[in-house]
């Protein structure tokens, strides 16, 4: 078993596969690539996912892109820790609250990364911004209604996976502009579940190296 994960250190994405190849406690190697040198734009990694983005997974001669596709090939190719638990009826709750954090929440935490991440100030589009987080917080509200348990649904899955990193994330585009708003927006369920989800033993493992020498959730004061 040879199983590679590309990706870029502090994308929601990748965390989520990352955290995924740990819950199922297997050996893997990490590629970690760069936008700013253009490694997603280089032949050599578009031979492996030709629209140029991550997480990418190898494993032997499978080679994966999709975020969904990989979690769902991880969960059939390596059964035990199995990232979707329960009957039928609790793995289809967990299928579709993770569609939804992906169609709502996730959407909108892109619009605000494409801004303010990948945009010097000047070119901001406020309107897009203030909407996007707008949206986003009204997501957040949602998500503290239906949390439940010690776990996003009471028993680890891959939505605590999937949610985890874009709350992270969310916190740390305040750094660029303070004014977000968005860990204010972050309720007593979902503060004690994060606390939860950072209480796992392979957590700090996971944290995206360049966030690591200075790594503080509540503050998330460090660079993309």
């Amino acid at each position: 078993m040879a199983i590679t994960l590309y990706g870029v250190s502090g994308s929601p994405l990748v965390w989520r596969v990352w955290f995924a190849l740990e819950h199922k406690e297997l050996n893997y190697d990490i590629k970690w690539l760069s936008f700013l040198t253009g490694d997603l734009r280089k032949p050599e990694f578009l031979l492996l996912n030709p629209r140029g983005k991550v997480p990418v997974l190898a494993d032997d001669n499978l080679v994966l892109y999709e975020t969904s596709t990989i979690i769902e090939y991880l969960d059939e190719r390596y059964p035990q820790n199995g990232l979707f638990p329960g009957k039928p009826h609790e793995r289809a709750i967990i299928r579709k609250t993770l569609s939804e954090i992906d169609c709502y929440l996730f959407t909108e935490l892109r619009y605000l990364m494409q801004q303010i991440f990948l945009k010097p100030e000047d070119e901001w589009d406020i309107d897009l911004i203030t909407q996007a987080q707008i949206q986003f917080c009204a997501e957040l509200q949602y998500c503290e209604q239906i949390q439940n348990g010690v776990y996003f649904l009471n028993e680890l899955s891959v939505i605590d996976y999937a949610l985890y990193p874009m709350l992270a994330i969310a916190q740390r585009l305040e750094k660029r502009k303070p004014d977000l708003g968005i860990s204010a927006s972050i309720g007593p369920n979902l503060q004690q579940w994060m606390k939860n989800i950072e209480s796992l033993p392979f957590f700090a493992k996971t944290i995206p190296p360049h966030w690591r020498d200075n790594y503080a959730r509540s503050v998330a004061k460090s660079e993309f």
